[in-house]
């Protein structure tokens, strides 16, 4: 990827947008002042990449205010394509919205160089890659030295031709113990020396204790998420632990993105990585996912 970062990332969505499980008070982003502890109690832990997106609406201009000064400690990583206007975002992906959005996200995040610049698809994706626009703006700020290396979010067959097409040096796939559906790409991207970022690797938090007392509401996987918890005897922690362990596993994995409002959800989550977990117990657990 020519990149050194951590295997646990941070993932700032929800540090700047409402986000997650629960209520409406679960899911609200804190304040400025909580925000920012949480972004330097990551880069405290050691993490050493940061990922964000114009899409985040507080997060790019919080992590400017807040890091700005600790950026060499950091690998930033930032999305165009899908722009904030809050309460809501909207799509522009021409050449003169990618390059507005560029110059934007440089700005608020308060620096010369964004390392990562990857597009935030949106409805339409093969028709973003089919008209070239937003690659072309994105390939001109990387020569323009305001961008280092350009990457994807997407998923499945859009995803596979991303990493055929040469124009990426990252990608950032959905993936989870639960959610094993871009094991071909992750395999793919490695043979072709792409780097992958994993969001959603907990499940947008259905991977973590947060999710034994949502298990009556609409949850993604929540037959599978039941079934695992059974096999850890209902220990959030423990699911926590194998989820992270299942992607640990995978050597075709860069980073997995992490987030939380909470710096102490981010000093857990790096402890529970830690954790042993029984190979048995796992590959339990990998049958289960796939199923």
């Amino acid at each position: 990827m020519g990149m050194d970062v951590t295997f646990i990332g941070f993932g700032a969505l929800e540090i700047g947008r409402d986000w997650g499980l629960g209520d409406a008070d679960e899911k609200r982003r804190p304040d400025d002042e909580a925000a920012g502890e949480v972004l330097r109690a990551v880069l405290d832990l050691g993490i050493t990449l940061v990922d964000t997106a114009s899409a985040y609406h507080r997060s790019e201009e919080r992590i400017g205010r807040t890091i700005a000064d600790r950026r060499a400690e950091y690998v930033l990583a930032s999305k165009c394509g899908e722009h904030s206007d809050e309460p809501r975002t909207f799509y522009d992906f021409t050449y003169d919205g990618i390059s507005a959005s560029i110059d934007r996200s440089l700005r608020l995040l308060q620096t010369d160089v964004i390392d990562l610049m990857q597009i935030h698809f949106g409805p339409d994706p093969a028709g973003v890659l089919d008209r070239g626009e937003t690659v072309a703006a994105m390939k001109d700020a990387q020569r323009a030295g305001k961008v280092r290396f350009l990457g994807a979010s997407i998923d499945g067959a859009l995803a596979t031709r991303c990493i055929e097409s040469g124009d990426f040096d990252v990608m950032q796939l959905g993936y989870s113990l639960v959610a094993q559906g871009n094991t071909d790409n992750i395999r793919l991207a490695q043979s072709n020396g792409i780097g992958v970022l994993i969001r959603s690797g907990l499940a947008a938090g259905a991977l973590t204790a947060r999710v034994i007392p949502h298990l009556h509401e609409e949850v993604r996987h929540v037959d599978k998420i039941r079934k695992l918890l059974d096999l850890v005897g209902g220990d959030g922690d423990a699911l926590t632990a194998l989820a992270l362990n299942f992607l640990y596993e995978n050597d075709g994995i860069s980073s997995v993105l992490v987030g939380s409002k909470r710096a102490e959800h981010v000093r857990a989550n790096l402890d529970l990585l830690e954790r042993p977990v029984d190979p048995e117990v796992m590959a339990q657990a990998t049958e289960i996912g796939r199923g």
